[in-house]
């Protein structure tokens, strides 16, 4: 829409409108790919480190993973980065991970983008907006459930996965999910000023 705007206004003002929104659409771009990076060296952190604690302990182990390592790789990610980098979900198990009102209306878009047929893995979505007065740069990708996840995120739990997830999470919201479903998204905030 930008750029369909920066040509009607390179119409009737010239070529440097036109030049000015395809620089301003360039680096929305480039903040995207950069933000597809973290999330894949994210995802790629916190899936290895999930993987080796189901081997070394089953389900059980990876919620201590889940609990005590997730927001740390998230603060790694973010220091190094100077971004906010995270997860959240409508149905998350953790309330610090619960989204806020330009997250959730994000989540929402995707559930209904899957529901009309796209699939989970492919959805993202990225804008300039502005938050607490400030311009910056979002960027969300959902997070497909795989059939791993469904030992501590599934509609059967085993009993003792249940009993860990209760002890730690009283309010837990992140189960009965299904392969394929949205389990919730990585979020990204990048500061434009």
């Amino acid at each position: 829409m930008k750029r369909a705007l920066g040509v009607g206004l390179a119409a009737l003002l010239g070529a440097a409108p036109l030049a000015m929104a395809s620089t301003e659409a360039d680096d929305l771009e480039r903040r995207a790919a950069e933000s597809r990076e973290v999330v894949r060296a994210f995802m790629q952190a916190l899936k290895g480190e999930l993987m080796r604690a189901m081997q070394e302990g089953g389900p059980v182990r990876a919620i201590a993973v889940c609990r005590e390592r997730a927001p740390a790789v998230a603060a790694r990610f973010s220091r190094k980065t100077g971004w906010e980098v995270g997860r959240t979900s409508l149905r998350y198990r953790n309330p610090a991970n619960a989204p806020d009102a330009w997250e959730r209306h994000v989540l929402e878009s995707f559930e209904a983008r899957r529901r009309a047929g796209e699939p989970a893995a492919r959805l993202e979505h990225y804008e300039v907006t502005v938050r607490d007065g400030r311009r910056v740069f979002r960027y969300m990708k959902a997070i497909p459930t795989g059939g791993v996840c469904l030992a501590c995120h599934g509609e059967r739990l085993a009993p003792e996965v249940a009993r860990a997830l209760d002890r730690h999470y009283p309010g837990d919201r992140a189960r009965g999910f299904r392969v394929g479903d949205i389990r919730g998204a990585f979020t990204i905030v990048q500061p434009l000023d």
